[in-house]
């Protein structure tokens, strides 16, 4: 993985996981429900960046490479199939439409 690639995703997924237990307390403590929803939607914004980021790093990298070595048809196979079980890697790239944290 590309070290600035590794970097944001790991600041990412780090962030993430301090929301997601801010959620938590939240939720033990009985916050308003809108409250709630707020701050989850930030955890999966995170979340989302962060897979984003892989498959960037994916492409730049291992599917790059691949194709250079002439296994265009395997790794677009191979592609297909991790893109199956991840809507949000693909889905709208659209910042203004990121959900962003307050507190």
């Amino acid at each position: 993985m590309k070290d600035t690639h590794r970097t944001s995703i790991v600041n990412r997924l780090r962030s993430a996981r301090g929301h997601l237990d801010a959620v938590l307390r939240m939720v033990e403590d009985d916050a308003y429900c809108p409250d709630v929803m707020k701050q989850l939607s930030a955890v999966q914004g995170q979340l989302e960046g962060a897979s984003r980021l892989v498959l960037r790093n994916h492409l730049e990298t291992c599917v790059a490479a691949a194709m250079v070595a002439g296994r265009t048809d395997e790794i677009v196979d191979e592609l297909m199939q991790a893109l199956r079980f991840d809507h949000v890697a693909t889905g709208p790239t659209d910042v203004a439409a990121s959900p962003t944290t307050t507190s």
